[in-house]
């Protein structure tokens, strides 16, 4: 048995790592693993030295999906209003990164989706096979996956209940970066360094915009952008950047 927290954090740098870490039940959700992916979400919003969090799986794989056995036994695997995971109804309000190895399957899929970006090593294996169990993948996949990609594509995963390997979701642009085996988080690592240089208002602003977005008519897109993204660029940030820019050098970012 693990005896080991169900999820670990570390710093590296501006980026928090988070590792789903039950290995001997492939990383399967149960109540534990839940309430940590939560706390760690919690810790990522609330730290200011915190630009980017990646979310990857201890053992090889990344997850498995919900924890059966823990389910009959009465656990739950929702957290607060973060959902499914800790993670899939709300996620952090700065940029995720998904960093697969192995496989990725069922709540594991939707865990990755619930992030913003997913780097998978060759071969590993992405699916949604809860129809073969008379089961609906409900935390998320049915809902993120045909904003993503084309709705035939989500239909055979969803019916067939088998997987695709991540060389054929990264040509369906899901996955935005193929590793080699082993190396997932590292290429993670060097994603989110080149995330973690820009502004940290700007990243926040604009991932709410595109998630946000999808919501608003044509008529108030534009006044609801303008929200959003209005005082980010009125900011000592935003000023920053252009001095910056101007006098070749690298910005000093403040978060204000």
């Amino acid at each position: 048995m693990n005896d080991q927290p169900a999820v670990l954090t570390e710093r590296r740098d501006r980026v928090l790592v988070i590792t789903l870490n039950r290995p001997e039940v492939r990383n399967a959700v149960n109540a534990a693993l839940a309430e940590g992916v939560g706390t760690a979400l919690d810790e990522l919003d609330a730290d200011d030295e915190l630009a980017v969090g990646i979310v990857t799986g201890a053992g090889g794989f990344f997850c498995a999906g919900m924890d059966l056995g823990a389910f009959v036994k009465g656990e739950s695997p929702y957290f607060g209003d973060r959902g499914f995971a800790g993670i899939a109804q709300r996620a952090s309000q700065k940029p995720l990164i998904a960093a697969i190895e192995g496989f990725a399957v069922a709540g594991g899929l939707e865990i990755a989706l619930a992030c913003d970006l997913i780097v998978a090593a060759e071969g590993a294996k992405l699916g949604i096979p809860e129809s073969k169990r008379s089961l609906v993948a409900a935390g998320g996949a049915l809902l993120r996956m045909p904003q993503r990609v084309p709705y035939h594509a989500v239909m055979e995963l969803a019916l067939t209940g088998d997987p695709f390997p991540a060389e054929r979701f990264h040509e369906l642009g899901l996955v935005n970066r193929i590793a080699p085996p082993g190396a997932a988080l590292d290429t993670a690592l060097e994603l989110a360094a080149q995330i973690a240089a820009n502004g940290p208002l700007a990243l926040a602003a604009s991932k709410r915009i595109l998630q946000e977005q999808f919501d608003w008519s044509t008529d108030e897109m534009w006044a609801k952008q303008g929200e959003i993204a209005g005082p980010v660029m009125q900011s000592e940030d935003a000023k920053e950047g252009a001095s910056a820019f101007k006098e070749k050098r690298e910005p000093q970012w403040r978060g204000r």
